[in-house]
């Protein structure tokens, strides 16, 4: 950004613009240390780099040399931290308590590692009713009972009066594993995948935020229990929040440095969701979701695959296919191909 630039609802929308301020941020926050997949959904740090002490010899003689941690840990760490601001706070299936906790559950998730513990900091508005914070962290209590997964650390400040939109909520969590999702991995021949229909958690809150009647609740769910049956299956794997299938799709096609085709006959949204999004002249492609997520699979597990998302959601379809190029494109119901992009311009703020 130029020096008298200013900070803009477009720069955390998800978007082109929120990916520029990103590349700026990292390129001043250059160490890494031995932390890898920092442009994924999560940090890595294999636990083989650890030396933990060895026991110390017989008495009188000297400790043993230190011993490389690879002998009692194969695993590798994974780690990620979000923030929550949300308009408004309480929708249809759920609230910003539910979506904080599944949110940095399911960036842990589509990485591939076990989610073992959550880290919950709570910022709250002077005059915030005590009721509302209750139920809030009901949501939080339920998602965490229903995945497994424990709040065990956290932090919670009040500010005074007008310093702040009700609450803000920034979840951090740590995980495990011995396979890494990377989201650069869709190989030429894959196929992309979703593990249902998309767009539901936008559509809910903006229904919400403008009185529109739906049927429609928030998508809102843990997936690791879901990505863990199906994740020896997976190439790449991302969760479509914020930019949506654009720009989640645009950001895996790029770093896999494959062209991407989807196919507009089997595209994963319900009428209702085109229609709000038609009605408000919402691009479909940037909607956002917080219980789905986006995968690359060789066409030889597309079968497997599928039965086992079918199993937890059955709307999991198969969406377009990767091959050699670049660029993502859809495929039209006149076989035309239209270029899809990483949303631009104002995107739908505060969803997520």
């Amino acid at each position: 950004m130029e020096n008298d630039e200013r900070i803009e609802l477009d720069h955390g929308g998800g978007g082109y613009k929120s990916w520029q301020l990103l590349q700026e941020v990292r390129g001043i926050l250059k160490s890494r240390g031995d932390w890898q997949n920092c442009e994924d959904d999560a940090a890595v740090y294999d636990l083989s780099h650890l030396v933990i002490p060895a026991p110390d010899r017989v008495e009188g003689k000297a400790p043993a040399a230190c011993l490389p941690a690879r002998q009692g840990i194969q695993s590798k760490l994974v780690f990620t931290s979000d923030g929550f601001i949300v308009d408004p706070i309480f929708f249809p299936g759920g609230d910003i308590g539910k979506i904080a906790m599944c949110g940095t559950i399911n960036d842990l998730s589509v990485m591939g590692a076990k989610p073992l513990g959550i880290s919950l900091s709570i910022v709250i508005e002077e005059g915030f009713p005590k009721k509302d914070l209750l139920k809030i962290i009901g949501s939080i209590n339920k998602v965490s009972e229903e995945s497994g997964v424990p709040v065990v650390t956290g932090d919670t400040k009040v500010t005074p009066k007008g310093k702040l939109d009700k609450i803000e909520i920034t979840t951090s969590g740590v995980g495990i594993t011995d396979k890494i999702i990377p989201n650069n991995g869709i190989n030429p021949g894959d196929v992309i995948i979703t593990s249902g229909d998309l767009g539901e958690h936008s559509v809910t809150l903006l229904a919400s935020r403008f009185n529109y009647k739906t049927k429609l609740q928030t998508d809102s769910k843990p997936l690791n229990k879901d990505i863990e049956k199906v994740k020896d299956y997976l190439n790449a794997c991302k969760d479509p929040t914020r930019g949506g299938l654009a720009a989640n799709i645009v950001e895996m096609a790029e770093k896999s440095k494959v062209k991407i085709i989807l196919d507009e006959t089997t595209l994963p949204y319900k009428k209702e969701v085109i229609a709000v999004s038609e009605l408000l002249g919402i691009d479909i492609f940037s909607l956002a979701s917080e219980g789905r997520f986006i995968a690359a699979v060789s066409p030889d597990d597309k079968g497997q695959a599928l039965a086992i998302l079918r199993k937890f959601n059955p709307e999991a379809k198969i969406i377009g296919r990767a091959e050699k190029g670049s660029g993502v494109y859809l495929k039209t119901k006149l076989s035309a191909l239209r270029p899809i992009e990483m949303p631009k311009g104002k995107l739908i703020p505060r969803i997520c």
